[in-house]
């Protein structure tokens, strides 16, 4: 049972705290918990007794083994909607006593939420994910739910599966030492050749990546340069009158920005790296736009993504419905003039790239600009916004996330993933979570919640 104690406080004082009522709840969650992350251990989804209506075995045996095969550390539990497993605090219960860092998915009845290490999955692309598999049209059924959620959210996912889980078949049987002597013979035959074929296969793999970063430092010189243009027209001192701290620090974070823009690029080596590079240009055009309505008196200007057809226009104001060639219609967040011409009938204004086919939008360019991509739409927004695309199909690939680095930017943490974190972890990334029912504490993306 988790219970804080106030040394502090006089015995009677502390008891008249802790009632039996509450004392009774925490350990039947601590307890529901601890039985739910036992069976996790073992395996990446587990169904309660309880529960058994919502995913037949062959359906939970089918969601394990996509996860098992895509070696990655996303863990889903399904339970009955009981007072054994409290919205407020099983997710972050479920993660300590689980003791592994990952992604964690539960489906609560008929409520559903999510958190993740921030090693494994940023904050905002697990509340996008929540909000992704909730859209009307994914399906309410938690077979249909789950699914889609793993499916996007494997692609996105750093680290590797926990070693608990174990590998191939779980039939059983007896080690047959004449074929581990077989084994091993042939191995040794075909050493020198295999060990050839992987050196060929990494050459070939640092090569395509060399040349996928090449095309994209000329998109990501372009909006560095388009941001240093939009801070050289900026009519703005610190010391003007007028300005005041909130204003000082707007525009001091939208340098920190340009600057940090330019150096991670300098950095870059591998595509995933510009990731980090459109996050921080992301970052500084908001701050501007902070800046913008404090001098001019409006109200502050909520935290949006930036526009889907041309992120060099800033900030998106409202969603419009876009359909792109042979695709299906959905909402995209659009800047005032893009929304203006949708309304008007006319093209959007969309960011085009060079291609061996001549310039195309970015999101039929190739996988190349997927990174691009992620760090100015965050995760698991951008493969809901180019479903029907040439990246949209990409980026819901494992592949595309193993080759070009689709997912949040981590820079420099070198995670490998399913590493054993016992209750070292940051309580703050697992809050109480958006079950999307009204039920729940915060809005998603940490675990635990409460009073951490």
């Amino acid at each position: 049972m988790r219970l804080r104690v106030f040394s502090a406080l006089p015995a009677v004082a502390l008891a008249a705290l802790v009632t039996a009522a509450p004392a009774v709840a925490a350990t039947g969650a601590a307890s529901g918990a601890s039985d739910v992350a036992d069976q996790l251990k073992k395996s990446p989804v587990y169904v309660d007794p309880g529960a058994a209506g919502q995913l037949s075995p062959a359906q939970a045996d089918a969601l394990a083994k996509k996860i098992k095969d895509a070696d990655k550390p996303l863990f889903v539990a399904v339970l009955p909607n009981s007072a054994a497993f409290p919205k407020d605090s099983i997710l972050g219960y479920l993660r300590t006593d689980t003791g592994v860092t990952g992604l964690y998915a539960i489906r609560l009845g008929d409520a559903f939420t999510s958190g993740a290490d921030r090693k494994v999955m940023s904050p905002q692309a697990v509340k996008n994910l929540n909000s992704a598999v909730r859209a009307p049209g994914t399906g309410g059924d938690a077979a249909t739910q789950l699914n889609t959620f793993v499916d996007k959210a494997l692609p996105q996912m750093k680290g590797h599966a926990p070693a608990s889980w174990g590998g191939g078949s779980n039939s059983g049987g007896g080690v047959n030492t004449g074929a581990l002597v077989g084994v091993g013979a042939v191995v040794v035959a075909g050493g020198a050749g295999a060990y050839a074929l992987v050196r060929r296969n990494r050459k070939k793999k640092a090569e395509e990546e060399r040349a996928a970063l090449q095309r994209l430092q000329v998109v990501v010189d372009e909006d560095i340069t388009a941001f240093g243009e939009e801070l050289d027209r900026l009519d703005f001192h610190p010391a003007e009158a007028g300005a005041d701290d909130a204003m000082r620090a707007d525009y001091e974070r939208a340098l920190d920005s340009y600057e940090t823009s330019k150096s991670l690029m300098a950095k870059a080596e591998r595509p995933a790296d510009v990731t980090g590079v459109t996050q921080a240009l992301e970052d500084g055009r908001f701050s501007l736009a902070t800046l913008a309505a404090r001098r001019e008196h409006r109200p502050l200007p909520e935290r949006r993504a930036p526009c889907f057809f041309d992120p060099r226009h800033g900030p998106s104001v409202e969603d419009a419905t876009w359909t792109p060639a042979g695709g299906a219609p959905r909402q995209v967040p659009v800047c005032l003039a893009d929304a203006t011409r949708l309304r008007d009938g006319q093209d959007p204004m969309v960011r085009e790239v060079d291609t061996d086919q001549g310039r195309r939008p970015y999101y039929d360019a190739g996988p190349a600009y997927g990174p691009w991509a992620g760090g100015y739409f965050g995760g698991g927004m951008l493969p809901g916004l180019l479903m029907g695309t040439m990246l949209g199909s990409m980026l819901s690939t494992p592949a595309y996330a193993s080759d070009y680095g689709a997912g949040s930017y981590d820079a420099g943490s070198g995670f490998d993933g399913g590493d054993v974190s016992g209750s070292d972890f940051n309580p703050s990334d697992f809050g109480g979570g958006d079950w999307g029912d009204g039920g729940g504490g915060s809005d998603g993306g940490g675990f635990g919640g409460g009073d951490w």
